[in-house]
């Protein structure tokens, strides 16, 4: 089983995130090492939706993990912040909007469109399907890559977005939109070619149905435990998520975890989950209504 850890952030401040990200790792026995020179740091800048939407990660939160990795490690390693180009997205203005231009001046951290970083390709197998991968030349130099997601509700029959879902974003081709008919087996193909160290979720404030503040920071080295937490957190069963399976059946991680910390019920009552009641008796009502059967049940 591998460790997930779950800290709560006290208040609303970049020192307070710091410091429940540091207890994350703390939960989890986890140790920045003192050699690490280059670091590639990979937010979910997915569209130009603000940090407040709980859609995009918080500026905040990764400049308050810039400021913790450079006092465990080193004031001068290099820190690249990753996203790349996207179907209805361009990285030169989602980091101006979203507060990441500010942060690369303010933090001294720089900004990589891994959609114009040289690559290397390389042939994948996943899920038994062939895949293409460009691996970004950031990525690679990286002695340590971190992936710093958010928690949200997917379409596509993916269902959950959050660690293993955000490294689709270190694929530097532009129109993803083509791996949609089989994004599962992408999605991992993707995390088998670019494996990384430490998974930080930020999890201040959430997407379910609304946004909703939680002040969560969860960590672990292992995308895939970290997930199967994440979709209970937001009423979703990771057994029934396809590409959560697959990535543990591809050896990616272990679906099987054990929580440290706040405990995960607590943040679990509070996510803006769907309401799947009120979904299963609308469903009822249509197929009442096409049978003809809503009088008789007193539904109409």
């Amino acid at each position: 089983m591998s460790l997930v850890s779950l800290a709560k952030i006290q208040r609303i401040s970049r020192v307070a995130m710091r410091q429940a990200i540091s207890e994350s790792l703390d939960l989890i026995n986890y140790s920045l090492k003192q050699n690490i020179r280059k670091i590639a740091i990979k937010a979910n800048l997915c569209y130009y939706w603000d940090y407040s939407t709980g859609q995009t990660t918080d500026p905040t939160f990764v400049a308050a993990l810039t400021d913790l990795l450079r006092e465990k490690i080193a004031h001068d390693i290099e820190i690249s912040i990753v996203e790349s180009d996207a179907s209805a997205m361009e990285c030169k203005y989602a980091f101006t909007m979203l507060g990441y231009t500010k942060l690369a001046e303010d933090s001294k951290v720089k900004l990589v469109n891994l959609s114009e970083d040289p690559c290397q390709t390389v042939k994948i197998q996943a899920g038994g399907q062939s895949f293409d991968v460009m691996i970004p030349r950031t990525i690679q130099a990286a002695n340590l890559k971190i992936n710093v997601p958010k928690i949200k509700y997917a379409i596509r029959g993916i269902e959950l977005t959050c660690a293993l879902k955000n490294i689709f974003g270190c694929n530097p081709y532009p129109k993803k939109s083509r791996y949609h008919s089989r994004l599962g087996p992408a999605i991992v193909a993707l995390n088998k070619a670019m494996k990384f160290d430490l998974c930080i979720i930020d999890g201040n404030i959430v997407s379910g149905i609304g946004s909703r503040k939680l002040g969560l920071v969860m960590a672990s080295t292992d995308p895939v435990a970290i997930d199967a937490a994440a979709a209970k957190i937001a009423g979703l069963n990771p057994r029934r998520i396809g590409y959560i399976q697959l990535a543990c059946k591809e050896g990616l991680g272990t679906a099987s975890y054990v929580s440290r910390g706040v405990g995960l019920d607590c943040f679990k009552a509070s996510y803006p989950k769907k309401d799947f009641r009120k979904k299963l008796m609308g469903r009822a009502y249509t197929l009442a209504v096409q049978t003809g059967l809503a009088r008789r049940l007193g539904l109409g």
